[in-house]
């Protein structure tokens, strides 16, 4: 089996009637930049049901926008990704915790 093949693949499916592609591209941009090492591929899927924004992780839903009833935060996305594809790896200022008032 080749290293591709078990390699962690997310795919993220965006509305393009909506126009969310550039939201769906940052994100794509962000989870490789970050997880360079991890992840075997992101890809960007349009879909033109209306509204849909998914997140998957090889077939698991990390985030849905219907379910959530907002976009996720680049630093969840990130965290989400992580828990799943390198659990021991801290991510630096993404991780910190707001300072206590």
């Amino acid at each position: 089996m080749s290293a591709e093949a078990t390699t962690p693949n997310v795919a993220i499916t965006y509305c393009r009637l909506c126009g969310w592609l550039l939201r769906a591209s940052w994100m794509a941009q962000e989870l490789l930049t970050t997880f360079a090492e991890e992840l075997g591929s992101v890809t960007l899927i349009p879909d033109d049901t209306g509204g849909v924004f998914e997140i998957r992780l090889d077939g698991k839903l990390l985030w849905s926008r219907k379910e959530h009833g907002r976009f996720p935060d680049i630093k969840e996305l990130k965290q989400l990704v992580r828990d799943e594809v390198a659990p021991e790896r801290g991510l630096g200022h993404s991780d910190a915790k707001p300072a206590q008032p």
